[in-house]
Parts: structure tokens; C-alpha cells; sequence
């Protein structure tokens, strides 16, 4: 008799694709998401009137193309997690090639918009960050590398992502572009112990690491900088950590009010990796701490979703994307509290910005796809498939 997961009855034949996706994708999942957009366009309107003034914009100019990149994004979450794991794994892995090569053709034709690091093509209307497109491509390509690897007679799928991980960690690397890097390895690392990975393997890869940072201090201005400034007891107040960490304390508990804040005035990444400043200050740690338990809420319920999964490919690619997104809000609020370095990354879905919003929305697309209710088999029916 088919166990059924999560107490949802067997599939209706011949139900309607939308009726029979939203009786099985995870809502609350989706209400977070469209929680924590709605909180980015409200941070929006107090963060980007500044930078708008400076560049000679309307007021609302970067709020307006917030919204209509979230929409873009919104819309790919929602197509997306109306496939089925097997299309996710193909789009995936073909989405991955696509990217890594625009990764590899970046010394050519990218742009650093003088930020120091080549991230970026210029289309001129917009940009595109192709490394933001990047991560849930090589999810997918890893946990389809690793559950082959777990077939009989099957590649050495273990090895394999793990020398992709290491080219791709490389790239990434030149750009200089360490915290892409870093979610990449770290997103391997995760996929891997859940894949079944010794734990002294684990620890070898963590000397590794540690290793390559020691390495990129010594021989990386850009990330030499970085570091010392983390490790500096005492923040220049005219640094971007200065003015983040000054809107953070001025905010206390309820916030100066609506408007009131002063720092998006002196951050000029306000609206993006330093947007939690604003919504500290303004709305103070009642509105940080909806945004922390709404990322928590999503990543938690993931992960408890795909407990019971048990196809290898969809469990392994599942908990790689809720860690991918649970580890970049993580590490961009790290950053913006100075409990971590500074790593140029956005929020998820608060965030401005192009690229990482229609990834993220691809990304959390592909995990709804793959936390979705479904029969599971037996274990007998999967072992039997299996021997064929």
C-alpha cells in the first residue's frame, strides 16, 4: 500500500495542473516569500529616494524597478514550482552550463561598475550577475551528480561535484567575488554530509578552507582589506559598517519612525546589502526580527519537508537551496551587524537588485517544486527500481 507524506491523499487522475499544484505546494513557504517582498518594497521607498536624488532619478525610480523585478521573480517561483523534479533536474543542470559559461566569459566582456570586481554585463537598460544564477544551477547539478553517484554501478558523482565546486570556487575567486564562492562551498559541504560524507572527510575540506583563506589574505588586497577591517576593534564611522552599525544602535526596539532615519543618506548600498540598516533604524529590532524568523520559517519548513522525501536526487537539491537561501540572509545580516566580514551580498527578496531577485525567485521555485506533496514508494518498489 503507497505511504503517502505529510497526510496528503494520492493524486487525482486527469485534476487540472493548478488545482492539484496548489493543493500540494507548501503555502506557508509562499506567504513568507511574499511577507519578506513586501517588506523590501516598504524598505525601498525609505532607502532609495536618496540614491535616486544623487544619480538624478525620480524619487521612486529604484523602487519602481524593484517591483517589476520582483514581479519577474515572483512569477518565475510560481512556474517553477509547478514542475516536476525530474524537469527541475534538467532545467537545472542545463541553467547551470549557461551560467557557469557567462561566469567564464566574464574577464572578456564583464564590467565591474567600479566596484573593483568583474560581476556584472552591462545590457545597458539593466544588469546581469550571472554568479547570483549560478548557485541553484550547481545545486541541482550536484545533487543530480551525488544520487547518481549513490546508484549501482553509477559515477563517482561525490568526487565529480566536488571538482566542479573547486573550478567554480576558483572563478568566483578571480572576480574577486569571495562571498559567492563561500556560499557555493558551503552549499557543497551540506549536500554532502547529507549525502552520507565521513566526517573526517569534512573536516579535511574545512583545513582546506581555511587554508585558502589564509592564502587570499596573504596574496588578496581585496580580501586582506576586508578581513582587517572586521578584525579592527575599533569601526570608522565613515565606512559603510560605521554608518550601519550607528543606524542599528540609533534604531533600538521600536525604531526612530517612518522617514526618520538619516543613514540611507550616508549608505550608498543602503537599498541593497546594508537594506537591514534602514529597517533597523526606522522600524527598529520588532521589524529585524520579522524578517529573521520569516527567513527561519522557510529554510526550518524546508528542511523538515524533505525529511521524509525519499527520492536521493530531490532530497539532496532540496536541502541545498533552502541552505543557499537560509545562508545568504544569514551571512548578509552577519555583515551588517559586523558579526562577519563584509561580503557584498544581497538580501533575498529585500534587497534591490535585478539578478539576485529573479534568481532567488528561480531558486525558491525549484525548492517549493521539490517540497512539494507527493506519493512516496515503498522502499521495496525504489529497490527494485533500482536493480533495473
Amino acid at each position: 500500500m503507497t505511504e503517502m507524506v505529510h497526510g496528503v491523499s494520492p493524486a487525482r487522475a486527469g485534476e487540472p495542473i493548478l488545482p492539484k499544484w496548489w493543493r500540494t505546494v507548501d503555502r506557508w513557504t509562499m506567504s513568507c516569500v511574499l511577507l519578506l517582498f513586501a517588506v523590501g518594497i516598504l524598505l525601498g521607498l525609505a532607502a532609495s529616494p536618496p540614491l535616486a536624488a544623487k544619480t538624478g532619478y525620480q524619487p521612486f525610480h529604484y523602487v519602481t524597478r524593484q517591483a517589476i523585478f520582483g514581479t519577474l521573480a515572483l512569477t518565475a517561483m510560481i512556474v517553477t514550482s509547478m514542475m516536476s523534479p525530474q524537469l527541475v533536474r534538467r532545467l537545472g543542470v542545463l541553467g547551470f552550463f549557461a551560467a557557469f559559461l557567462a561566469v567564464l566569459l566574464l574577464p572578456v566582456f564583464g564590467t565591474d561598475f567600479g566596484k573593483g570586481a568583474t560581476r556584472w554585463y552591462s545590457l545597458g537598460f539593466a544588469s546581469v550577475q550571472p554568479s547570483e544564477f549560478l548557485k541553484p544551477g550547481f545545486v541541482i547539478f550536484s545533487a543530480w551528480m551525488m544520487s547518481a553517484g549513490s546508484e549501482i554501478f553509477g559515477p563517482p558523482g561525490k568526487r565529480l561535484s566536488l571538482m566542479v565546486a573547486l573550478v567554480l570556487v576558483a572563478f568566483l575567486v578571480m572576480q574577486p567575488d569571495f562571498g559567492q564562492a563561500s556560499l557555493i562551498l558551503a552549499a557543497w559541504g551540506i549536500m554532502y554530509f547529507v549525502a552520507g560524507a565521513p566526517i573526517l572527510i569534512l573536516v579535511g575540506i574545512a583545513v582546506v578552507t581555511v587554508f585558502g583563506g589564509s592564502m587570499a589574505y596573504q596574496y588578496s588586497a581585496h580580501f586582506a582589506r576586508r578581513i582587517d577591517g572586521f578584525l579592527n576593534p575599533e569601526i570608522d564611522p565613515t565606512t559603510q559598517l560605521g554608518f550601519a552599525a550607528n543606524a542599528i544602535q540609533e534604531g533600538g526596539f521600536f525604531g526612530v519612525g517612518v522617514g526618520g532615519g538619516t543613514v540611507k543618506w550616508s549608505l550608498p548600498d543602503a537599498h541593497t546589502d546594508f537594506i537591514i540598516a534602514v529597517a533597523a533604524e526606522e522600524y527598529g529590532l520588532v521589524l529585524v526580527l520579522l524578517v529573521i524568523f520569516l527567513f527561519m520559517l522557510v529554510t526550518v519548513r524546508s528542511m523538515f519537508r524533505l525529511i521524509r522525501e525519499r527520492d536521493p536526487f530531490t532530497r539532496l537539491a532540496g536541502t541545498g537551496l533552502a541552505a543557499l537561501f537560509g545562508m545568504q540572509a544569514l551571512i548578509n545580516l552577519g555583515v551588517a551587524a559586523r558579526l562577519l566580514p563584509a561580503k557584498g551580498m544581497t538580501l533575498p527578496f529585500v534587497s534591490y537588485g535585478g539578478s539576485s531577485l529573479v534568481a532567488a525567485g528561480i531558486g525558491l521555485g525549484m525548492l517549493l517544486a521539490l517540497t512539494r506533496s507527493r506519493p512516496q514508494g515503498e522502499f521495496c518498489d525504489i529497490i527494485r527500481h533500482r536493480k533495473r
